[in-house]
């Protein structure tokens, strides 16, 4: 069990730290032609949600790999996974389809296995 959560914890890292970094970098008017959510929301509400999505990232896999304060991977799983039910949320509530949708909530339901997991039966 114990190798089954860290492979989704770096699925869960790499996903969010591309993803992050892709709108840290990308200004919003081009990020919106990739992702029409991005109209929605201003220059600096966009980098919050990249920032907030790398440090999640880092947070599901740093804190174990450096044996320094391991709690902190269930936490900032149990963070991504809130994270990723507001996404799931706006765009149900935005009228998103299906595929724009499943992504929020594979990864959500992803962070809520590596929570519960670091969280109870494996922890650090």
């Amino acid at each position: 069990m114990n190798i089954v959560l860290w492979i989704i914890a770096a699925v869960l890292a790499f996903a969010f730290i591309a993803a992050g970094l892709m709108k840290l970098a990308t200004p919003r008017e081009q990020l919106a032609a990739k992702m029409a959510w991005a109209t929605d929301f201003s220059d600096g509400q966009a980098k919050g949600i990249g920032a907030v999505e790398v440090l999640g990232g880092i947070g599901v896999v740093l804190p174990a790999l450096v044996d320094i304060a391991p709690v902190l991977v269930p936490i900032a799983a149990v963070g991504l996974a809130i994270t990723m039910a507001i996404a799931a949320a706006f765009h149900v509530r935005r009228g998103d389809t299906l595929a724009e949708t499943v992504p929020s909530i594979v990864l959500g339901v992803l962070a809520v296995v590596v929570a519960i997991g670091r969280f109870g039966p494996e922890p650090f």
